[in-house]
């Protein structure tokens, strides 16, 4: 078979070569190769809720987000009336304490398991692995309740 590109069987050129039945497409590996220590189920039921949960939390986000851009910026008068008094009124209403704890904890989680899933992908040394996903793990459990305590600690009266 020619090396050309008009080919019907030819799957088109990549960087001057053409992939066909007789030339197949290199192969390339994952980032990190199962050896004989790796264990065989290292993707079970965490992994799928995982996967599920990103695709739930981000629709729900992409609401709480917009929604919050969309009532903070342009129904109550933009960026130029955010102050102090106003988060003390917001914060006032149980209803703006759930809105904004939702975002936060949401959020968190969210870009905890995307940052997880990345580290799983390349970091190739487990003991590098370990101490990644325990720097993680740990700085977002300490926003999740830092941000919470703040929320429903704050005092508007302050001074």
């Amino acid at each position: 078979m020619s090396a050309d590109t008009t080919s019907s069987a030819a799957i088109g050129p990549v960087e001057g070569a053409v992939y066909d039945v007789d030339n197949p497409a290199p192969y390339i590996e994952a980032p990190r190769k199962r050896t004989g220590k790796t264990p065989k189920a290292t993707r079970g039921n965490f992994e799928m809720a995982a996967w599920l949960f990103m695709r739930l939390s981000g629709v729900v986000l992409v609401v709480l987000v917009l929604g919050h851009l969309l009532i903070q910026l342009f129904l109550d008068g933009g960026v130029s009336k955010i102050g102090f008094a106003f988060v003390a009124g917001r914060w006032a209403s149980p209803f703006w304490q759930v809105w904004d704890l939702l975002m936060l904890w949401l959020a968190m989680l969210h870009g905890a398991n995307g940052l997880r899933t990345v580290i799983n992908d390349y970091a190739e040394r487990a003991n590098t692995r370990l101490w990644l996903k325990g720097l993680l793990y740990t700085a977002t459990v300490f926003t999740i309740l830092l941000g919470t305590l703040v929320i429903f600690t704050f005092d508007p009266n302050i001074r």
